[in-house]
C-alpha cells in the first residue's frame, strides 16, 4: 500500500465519459465513407456498455470486478478500431486519388485527430497500474507512467495521484510533439501505444493535411 488518502482514490467516471461522449460526437462528423456500416451501430454499442460501467462502478474507488474490467476495455478497443478504420480509409482515398473535396477532407482530419487524442487518453487512464483504484495501491515503479510528482516528491510533497486530465494532456501532447513531454512511459505497452499513436497523428497531419492544403490550393 502506499499511503494514498481515500479522497484521492475516489476517481469518478464522469470525466472519461464525458470524453468518450465527445468522441462518439466527433466520429459522427465524419463522412459516411469512412465510416463502415450504418452510423448507429457505434454509439448503440459504446452507449450500451457506458450505461453498464456507470451503474455498476461509479465513483471507481474499488477495483472493477473482471466483468466490469472486460467491459471498459472492450468500450475503448470498439472505438479505437473504429478510428484506426476510418484513418485507413482516409489514406486509402487519398493514396487512390480520388475526388476529395478540400474542406470535407480538412474536417475529417480534424475531427480524426482529435478523437484519437481522446481515445488514447482513455487507453492511457485505463491501462495505467492496472486502472483507477488499482493504480492507487501500486508504487510508482510499477506503473506505466511517471508524472512529474511522482519523479519529484521532494518539489511535490503533498499526496498526488494522476486524474483523467492528466492522461488527457499526456495523449494531447504525445499527438502534437510526436513524444513523451513530461510525463514518461515505463512499461511496454505504454510505449508501444504512444508509438502507435505519434505515427496515427503524424499520418493524420503531414499526410492528410498536406493533401488538404493542395485540394484547396
Amino acid at each position: 500500500m502506499t499511503g494514498i488518502p481515500r479522497d484521492l482514490r475516489h476517481e469518478p467516471r464522469w470525466p472519461a465519459a464525458i470524453a468518450l461522449v465527445l468522441a462518439i460526437v466527433l466520429y459522427l462528423l465524419l463522412p459516411q465513407s469512412l465510416i463502415v456500416g450504418p452510423k448507429w451501430v457505434l454509439p448503440v454499442i459504446e452507449g450500451v456498455l457506458l450505461l453498464v460501467l456507470i451503474v455498476a462502478n461509479p465513483d471507481r474507488s474499488d477495483p472493477d470486478s473482471r466483468m466490469l474490467r472486460a467491459l471498459s476495455i472492450a468500450l475503448i478497443a470498439v472505438l479505437s478500431i473504429a478510428i484506426i478504420t476510418a484513418l485507413g480509409l482516409l489514406v486509402r482515398d487519398l493514396l487512390d486519388e480520388r475526388d476529395i473535396e478540400g474542406k470535407r477532407l480538412i474536417y475529417a482530419a480534424v475531427a480524426l485527430w482529435w478523437t484519437s487524442v481522446i481515445v488514447y487518453a482513455l487507453w492511457y487512464w485505463e491501462l495505467d497500474g492496472g486502472g483507477p483504484a488499482r493504480r492507487h495501491d501500486l508504487p510508482e515503479r510499477r506503473r506505466d507512467f511517471l508524472f512529474p510528482q511522482q519523479a519529484t516528491p521532494e518539489v511535490f510533497s503533498d499526496p498526488w495521484m494522476p486524474s483523467f486530465l492528466d492522461y488527457l494532456y499526456v495523449s494531447f501532447t504525445n499527438s502534437t510533439a510526436f513524444s513523451p513531454t513530461d510525463s514518461m512511459p515505463l512499461s511496454a505497452r505504454a510505449k508501444s501505444l504512444m508509438m502507435l499513436q505519434s505515427a496515427s497523428a503524424l499520418v493524420t497531419i503531414a499526410l492528410v493535411a498536406a493533401r488538404a492544403v493542395n485540394i484547396l490550393a
